[in-house]
C-alpha cells in the first residue's frame, strides 16, 4: 500500500459507520434491550451470547470472547487484513481512503500496478466467461455437460473457456491499453526469454476463477478439453495469489450458508464444483500444494469441523499422514478433524454422481475422526501381540499427542493410549516431560512415508486466537493449593497481597480460609465442599488444566507469585480487567450480568 491510512480517517470511518446494519448483513440479529443480540458466527453456538451496541459501536460475544469494532468485524469474518477492511468500509461511503507520505512516487507506482492488477483479472474472467457461450466454446460445454453441470452453477462458480489460441485473451487486453508487463507479472501471459515472445498461458481450457474472501478474482486453474499437459494448470504466484494460503471455493461456499458449520476439503476444482451441483456447499479445494497450517488456520476461524477427503489408495494415505502432521497443533478443545477416504478408483466427482448427494454426506458424517485415525495409522502393518510392535505404536501415538495443544483431547488420548497399551498413562506423562530426547518414531503410513516431527515439553505451540487464554496469576495460585493443599501454610497471613482487580481473588480467599481451617486437606474434599456451585465449576476447569509445574518447583512459583503481587500491588489498567473477565469467561465460568456489563463498558473504553 502506499503510505499509512491517516487515524483521523479510521475515527472518522468509524463514526460514521453503523456497526448494527454491517453486522446484520451477515448475521441475524434481534433487538435485546438497548443492544442486539444473536449467534455468534466465530463459533458455533445454539444460545445467542453474541451482542451488537448501538450506543457503544461495540460487538461481544460471551461465549467465545470475540469483540470489537465494525473494522475488527470485518477483518475477523471476511478474513481481511487491515488496509482491505478500511477500503471496504469507506467503499460503503463512498469515500477515497488517503494515504500518508502517498507523495512518494514509487509507493503510487506500487499501489497503481496493484489496482490495476485486480482489475486485469476481473476483465480475463469476464473474457472467458463470453468465450464459453461463443461458437469456439462449443467444445467446452459439451464437457461441461456431460459432467452435469447446471447452467446455474456454472454462473456461480463463474466457468469459462481459454480459446484454443495462442493470443486471444493477449489481444483482447492489449486493445485495453493494458501492457504486457502486467499480464505477464499477473500469470496471464508467458515470455520466452530465448524468442522474447508471449502468449497466452492457458489454451483450449475450461476455466475456473479463483477467487478471494471477498468474491474477487486473483488467479486462474484451467482443465485442458485436448491431449496438452498439464490437465490441470493453475496461475503462478503473483502480488495477490499465494498457493500456500488460498483455496478454492470458499468464497462459494460461503456465499451459499453463511451459517456453515463443517467445511470438507477435497482435490480439485471439479470436485468442489461436482458437489456443489449435488447441492453439497460446504467443500473446498487446495490449489497445487498439500494443506497448509494457514489454511487449516483460516478454516478453523469460520468452522469448527473440517473433514479431509483422500483417495484410498496407499498416495491418498500418505496425503492423510501429511494433513494430520499440520492439523495436530490446531486441535483446541471443540474442534474436530476426520478423514474420509474415498474406494480406490473414485474421486469426489464420480462417486456423487453414481451414489448421489445423500450417499456422500453419509460418508461424510461416519468419517473416521483424527484419534481414530491416528490409532488406525499407528497399527498399520504391526502386529501388536508382539511387545516390540506394541512399543512401536505406543510411541508413535505419543509422538503424534505430543503436537496436541494441552486440553481435553490430548489428556483423553494419554487414558486411551493406556488402556490399548496396558501402560500406565503417568509413564506416558513422563516421557512427555523429557525434553532432551524425542519420544519416539514418528506415525507413518508405511516405513518410507513422511515422519510426525517428536514434541517438545509442552507439546504444540498455542493455536491460533480462539484457543484458551492462559491461567491469570491468581488462578495460577488456585491451581497450585488445589494440587498441594500444604503450600497454603507459605502464603502470609494477611491479606494485602491479593491483587485487586482479578475476578478469582474472591474464590481464592475462600480456599485459603478453609484450608488453614484445617477440614479440607486434599483438592477432592475441597471440590466436594464447593460442588454445585459456580465456585465449583471454576475450581474444576483448574483441576483439568494441566499442572506443568514439576512437584519440586511449586512452592518456589507460589512464593514468587505472592512477591510479584507485592511488588506491583496497583490499580489494574483497563486492559488488565478485560484480560481478568475474558479469562474468567474463557475457562468455562458464565460473567454475571454485573460482570458482562463491566465487561463491555471496559471494552468500549478501550476502543475509543
Amino acid at each position: 500500500m502506499a503510505g499509512q491510512i491517516p487515524q483521523r480517517f479510521i475515527d472518522d470511518l468509524l463514526a460514521r459507520v453503523d456497526v448494527v446494519e454491517l453486522v446484520g448483513e451477515r448475521v441475524q440479529l434481534k433487538k435485546a434491550g438497548r443492544n442486539h443480540a444473536g449467534l455468534c458466527p466465530f463459533h458455533q453456538e445454539k444460545t445467542p451470547s453474541f451482542t451488537v451496541s448501538a450506543d457503544k459501536q461495540f460487538y461481544h460475544c460471551f461465549g467465545c470472547g470475540a469483540h470489537g469494532n465494525a473494522l475488527r468485524f470485518l477483518m475477523e469474518y471476511d478474513n481481511l487484513p487491515f488496509p482491505e477492511a478500511v477500503e471496504q468500509l469507506a467503499s460503503r461511503l463512498g469515500l477515497e481512503v488517503p494515504r500518508e507520505g502517498a507523495d512518494d512516487p514509487r509507493a503510487q507506482a506500487r499501489e497503481r500496478k496493484r489496482k490495476e492488477g485486480v482489475n486485469l483479472l476481473e476483465l480475463s474472467a469476464s473474457f472467458f466467461r463470453e468465450r464459453l457461450k461463443m461458437p469456439e466454446g462449443q467444445a467446452a460445454r459439451h464437457y461441461l455437460a456431460e459432467r452435469g453441470l447446471s447452467p446455474e452453477i456454472q454462473a456461480a462458480f463463474g466457468i469459462g473457456y481459454a480459446p484454443d489460441e495462442w493470443e486471444s485473451l493477449k489481444r483482447h487486453l492489449s486493445v485495453r491499453e493494458i501492457p504486457e508487463a502486467l499480464q505477464i507479472e499477473y500469470g496471464l501471459l508467458v515470455h520466452r526469454e530465448e524468442s522474447g515472445r508471449t502468449y497466452d498461458r492457458f489454451r483450449d481450457r475450461v476455466m475456473f476463477p479463483i477467487r478471494d474472501v471477498r468474491g474477487r478474482t486473483i488467479a486462474f486453474g484451467g482443465r485442458v478439453l485436448g491431449d496438452a499437459k498439464p490437465k490441470y494448470l493453475n496461475s503462478p504466484e503473483t502480488p495477490v495469489f499465494h498457493k500456500g494460503r488460498e483455496l478454492y471455493g470458499l468464497f462459494e461456499a460461503r456465499q451459499a450458508n453463511t451459517r456453515l458449520e463443517r467445511l470438507v476439503i477435497v482435490e480439485g476444482y471439479m470436485d468442489v464444483v461436482a458437489l456443489a451441483q449435488f447441492g453439497i456447499r460446504n467443500a473446498v479445494a487446495t490449489l497445487g500444494t498439500s494443506t497448509s497450517e494457514d489454511h487449516l488456520s483460516r478454516l478453523f476461524r469460520m468452522v469448527d469441523e473440517v473433514v479431509f477427503c483422500f483417495d484410498g489408495d496407499r498416495a491418498g494415505r500418505q496425503a492423510a499422514s501429511r494433513a494430520l502432521e499440520v492439523v495436530l497443533p490446531l486441535m483446541i478443545d471443540g474442534r474436530q478433524a476426520r478423514f474420509l477416504f474415498l474406494p480406490e478408483g473414485d474421486d469426489p466427482d464420480t462417486l456423487v454422481r453414481r451414489e448421489g448427494a445423500e450417499a456422500f454426506v453419509d460418508r461424510i458424517t461416519c468419517a473416521s475422526p483424527l484419534s481414530e485415525f491416528l490409532f488406525d495409522l499407528a497399527a498399520r502393518g504391526r502386529d501388536l501381540a508382539r511387545i516390540e510392535d506394541r512399543e512401536r505404536y505406543a510411541s508413535q501415538v505419543l509422538a503424534a499427542t505430543g503436537k496436541l495443544p494441552d486440553g481435553l483431547l490430548k489428556s483423553m488420548m494419554l487414558n486411551e493410549l493406556s488402556r490399548r497399551t496396558g501402560v500406565e498413562r503417568s509413564r506416558f506423562e513422563a516421557l512427555m516431560s523429557r525434553s532432551d530426547i524425542g519420544v519416539g518414531a514418528p506415525v507413518e503410513v508405511e516405513a518410507t512415508s513422511a515422519p510426525l516431527k517428536p514434541s517438545s515439553v509442552t507439546g504444540a505451540g498455542a493455536g491460533p486466537q480462539h484457543d484458551r487464554m492462559p491461567l491469570g496469576l491468581v488462578a495460577r495460585i488456585l491451581q497450585l493449593l488445589l494440587h498441594e493443599p500444604i503450600l497454603v501454610e507459605r502464603l502470609p497471613e494477611t491479606e494485602d497481597w491479593y491483587p485487586e482487580g482479578d475476578p478469582d481473588v474472591p474464590l481464592c480467599r475462600e480456599v485459603v480460609r478453609l484450608l488453614r481451617a484445617g477440614r479440607y486437606r486434599s483438592g477432592q474434599v475441597l471440590l466436594a465442599h464447593f460442588h454445585g456451585s459456580d465456585q465449583g465449576q471454576r475450581l474444576a476447569v483448574l483441576v483439568r488444566r494441566e499442572m506443568l509445574i514439576p512437584r519440586a518447583a511449586r512452592a518456589q512459583e507460589l512464593d514468587g507469585l505472592v512477591e510479584h503481587f507485592r511488588r506491583h500491588q496497583r490499580r489494574p489498567s483497563c486492559q488488565e480487567r478485560v484480560d481478568a473477565l475474558l479469562a474468567k469467561q474463557r475457562s468455562g465460568e458464565r460473567l454475571s450480568p454485573e460482570e458482562r456489563q463491566r465487561l463491555m463498558t471496559l471494552l468500549a473504553e478501550l476502543g475509543s
